[in-house]
């Protein structure tokens, strides 16, 4: 049996593999475009039941469905539906505790028939929790104990054998993410909501971090008047390590920023650092931003503008803050 499987396996062509990877795709592919027809009243009423849940959706399945329910269930809590997926195995040995009257079950089963499944189903009966089905046939014993099936049957498998399930399971998924992605429309999710739920991710960070979270302020900040000399101004820009200094009139508000590039640029004039004030040298309208915005919007500007370090002003124009791009690397936002 093993030298049979080996000679196959070597007379197994580069082009072999090409062929049997495209026609799984092709497969999985028409699938999931036969699905979209399935988007139906069915679709509204398991949307309509979600929607209203005052508890939390509870998601089962098991084997293959259940690792497509783990993930459906991530995918709702992380869009605005709370929810968690419990295992039908465990659900009959002291798990059905998790779930209240207050919930709506979704349950997953290619066949509507897996035992583990079914033999828990005269308990949402009875604690009257709405149940939703996602099931490849409509005449299982799933389906027809659901308070509304969502069809998820595909005309074949794209295992060679249709056996192992493959296309049953990315149109199950597929039917997850709509429904996700319905209710969070339907919930006025926002990009903000969606943060609160990744705060560690970078999503997370680029859509809650803000520019005040990591600027430097304070002593800090490098800051010195336009009439200083441009030699004193490098030893400021030295000290404070954040390759620029900003440079204020007598009130203190902001009239300029001299930076590494501004250096260069002022050694190719030929005039004395020591005599010379740092506002003849300095860059005039430089780009700033305030301290409210988000730190993805600070790296905006800088990419935008090619620069490599950004000014933070409050409404009358005075520098409370400075940061640069290894500041926002530092943060994971780039």
């Amino acid at each position: 049996m093993c030298t049979s499987g080996k000679i196959q396996a070597d007379q197994f062509q580069p082009e072999d593999f090409i062929k049997s990877g495209q026609a799984v795709i092709d497969t999985e592919q028409a699938a999931v475009k036969a699905l979209s027809k399935k988007i139906d009243s069915s679709f509204v009423k398991a949307c309509q039941l979600l929607l209203h849940c005052k508890g939390k959706i509870v998601v089962i399945g098991m084997g293959k469905s259940g690792h497509i329910g783990k993930k459906i269930a991530a995918t709702l809590a992380s869009t605005g539906s709370p929810a968690f997926f419990v295992h039908p195995g465990e659900a009959s040995h002291g798990d059905l505790g998790m779930i209240t009257p207050r919930d709506v079950v979704l349950a997953l089963s290619n066949s509507g028939e897996a035992s583990e499944v079914t033999s828990i189903l005269p308990i949402f009966k009875r604690l009257k929790v709405p149940l939703v089905s996602m099931t490849g046939n409509s005449t299982s014993t799933l389906s027809q104990f659901a308070d509304v099936n969502l069809d998820t049957s595909v005309e074949k498998e794209a295992c060679p054998m249709n056996l192992a399930p493959t296309a049953s399971t990315t149109v199950t998924l597929v039917m997850g993410d709509a429904l996700a992605v319905a209710l969070l429309q339907a919930k006025g999710f926002t990009e903000n909501d969606f943060a609160m739920s990744h705060p560690g991710g970078t999503l997370g960070r680029k859509l809650l971090l803000k520019v005040s979270d990591i600027m430097h302020q304070g002593k800090e900040i490098p800051v010195v008047k336009e009439e200083t000399p441009i030699n004193q101004s490098l030893l400021e820009m030295t000290n404070k390590r954040l390759g620029m200094t900003c440079i204020v009139n007598n009130e203190d508000k902001l009239c300029g920023i001299f930076t590494d590039g501004d250096l260069r640029r002022a050694l190719a004039l030929n005039i004395d650092f020591k005599l010379t004030p740092i506002s003849q040298v300095m860059t005039r309208q430089c780009k700033t931003i305030t301290a409210q915005k988000l730190a993805a919007e600070a790296l905006q500007v800088m990419e935008e503008s090619a620069i490599n370090a950004l000014i933070i002003t409050d409404e009358n124009h005075y520098p409370v803050g400075a940061l640069n791009m290894h500041d926002l690397l530092k943060a994971g936002v780039v």
